[in-house]
């Protein structure tokens, strides 16, 4: 259970009394986890690949399949996500580097017939030049785009860079959640304190955002189990979810 559902493991370290509601807006059984797991791993009949990249809209694939879409700070660790994500197909390429900034374009994961995957590039250090416009119009324009994820350094907490995204996603009126990554790298104390303040910072200054946030670890894989059943949840693959 720890490591699917790392926040709720949190809350034993809670103080009594404290709202927890946040912490159980998404909770599938065993069964949906399992069906979910299904989407990420390839076969002869269900092919997930690296479809292309994009700088402009004009070069992006065709919107025929639902969509998600990662974004955050430069070296957050969005590429290292994506790869866990896809870990059940190794064949699946996904390059991350230990260079912040790597990613300079859009990238486009199709899974099979289900929905695609966009890895985006980082904003903040090193941000490619043309980042706003091209993230703007994607969001904009992508009319499949059904949840775009948010990630979060779980060691350093929402920064000035990312209260700019939050403000441009909420200004576009485009559903997000947040996701905290790196949790293995925070001490449980740091951890929780990131946590609520983001959970109260969510409740209070947010209308689109998803009132739960998901923490993941890409090295651990805590939370990648969670993450996965939602994406399939979010893209309409998965419509049902049976509560644990």
């Amino acid at each position: 259970d720890g490591v699917v559902f790392p926040l709720q493991k949190l809350e034993r370290y809670l103080a009594p009394g404290t709202d927890t509601a946040q912490f159980h807006h998404f909770q599938p059984g065993l069964a949906a986890l399992q069906r979910a797991e299904a989407f990420f791993r390839s076969g002869p009949h269900h092919i997930i690949d690296y479809v292309s990249s994009a700088v402009r809209m004009d070069h992006a694939p065709a919107p025929a399949l639902p969509e998600v879409c990662f974004i955050g700070r430069s070296n957050v660790g969005k590429s290292s996500l994506i790869r866990a994500l896809f870990s059940l197909s190794p064949e699946v390429e996904v390059r991350v580097s230990k260079t912040p900034g790597h990613t300079k374009k859009m990238n486009f994961f199709k899974v099979g017939k289900y929905f695609t995957l966009v890895d985006m590039p980082g904003y903040g250090y090193r941000a490619p030049e043309d980042f706003v416009e091209m993230v703007e119009v994607y969001l904009q324009e992508r009319h499949n785009l059904k949840r775009t994820f948010l990630l979060v350094d779980g060691v350093v907490g929402l920064q000035k860079t990312d209260h700019t995204a939050v403000e441009m996603l909420e200004e576009f009126g485009i559903p997000y959640v947040m996701v905290l990554t790196k949790i293995d790298r925070a001490s449980r104390g740091l951890l929780l304190k990131n946590v609520l303040e983001i959970q109260e910072f969510v409740k209070g200054k947010t209308q689109g955002c998803f009132p739960q946030l998901f923490l993941v670890s890409s090295l651990e894989f805590s939370g990648v189990h969670l993450l996965r059943c939602f994406v399939a949840h979010v893209t309409g693959n998965l419509p049902v979810v049976e509560a644990s």
